[in-house]
C-alpha cells in the first residue's frame, strides 16, 4: 500500500477468546481444567473452588503461580488463605512464567489444536481443545504430553 493510505482488510468477525485454568499433575501427566470467558480474579477463584472443593476435597497441593493480576488480587489471596492448611503456593519471579511446567503443556496444546488449523467457529475450537484435553487424561494413550520428556 502507498505511504499514508492504509488499506482495510475484511475479517470474518470480532475477536473471540477462551481462557483455560488448569494445573498440570506431573505424577500422571493429567490436568483438571476449566474454561472461562474472562481471565480475571473471579474466574480464578471459581477454578480454585472447583479444584479444591469439588475435584479434590482432601489432600495437599503445591500450586506454582506466576504474578498475574488474577493470582495476586486481594480476593484471590483471601481464597488461597482459606485453603492454606492444604495448599502451598510457590510464586514465580516476575516475567518468568516459562519456569512453570504448565507453560510447556499450554504450548503443546496450542501446537496440537491451533497451529496451522482453521476452526470455523468458537464452538468447534472449544470442542477440539476439549478433545485434546480428554486425550491427555487418557493414560492408555502413548501420544500424550509428558513433562518427563523435557526433564530428561
Amino acid at each position: 500500500m502507498k505511504r499514508g493510505q492504509q488499506k482495510c482488510i475484511p475479517t470474518p468477525g470480532t475477536q473471540q477468546r477462551m481462557h483455560l485454568f488448569g494445573p498440570y499433575r506431573w505424577e500422571d501427566d493429567t490436568l483438571v481444567w476449566r474454561a472461562a470467558q474472562r481471565r480475571n480474579s473471579q474466574a480464578f477463584i471459581e477454578f480454585l473452588e472447583h479444584l479444591l472443593v469439588e475435584c479434590y476435597p482432601t489432600g495437599h497441593f503445591i500450586l506454582v503461580l506466576d504474578k498475574a493480576s488474577q493470582h495476586k488480587s486481594t480476593a484471590s489471596m483471601a481464597t488461597l488463605s482459606l485453603f492454606e492448611h492444604r495448599v502451598q503456593v510457590i510464586w514465580l519471579p516476575a516475567y518468568c512464567s516459562e519456569l512453570n511446567p504448565i507453560e510447556r503443556f499450554w504450548r503443546y496444546l496450542k501446537e496440537q489444536v491451533c497451529i496451522n488449523k482453521l476452526h470455523p467457529d468458537m464452538a468447534k475450537l472449544d470442542q477440539a481443545v476439549t478433545d485434546q484435553l480428554e486425550r491427555q487424561n487418557d493414560c492408555q494413550r502413548s501420544d500424550r504430553f509428558s513433562l518427563l520428556k523435557f526433564i530428561q
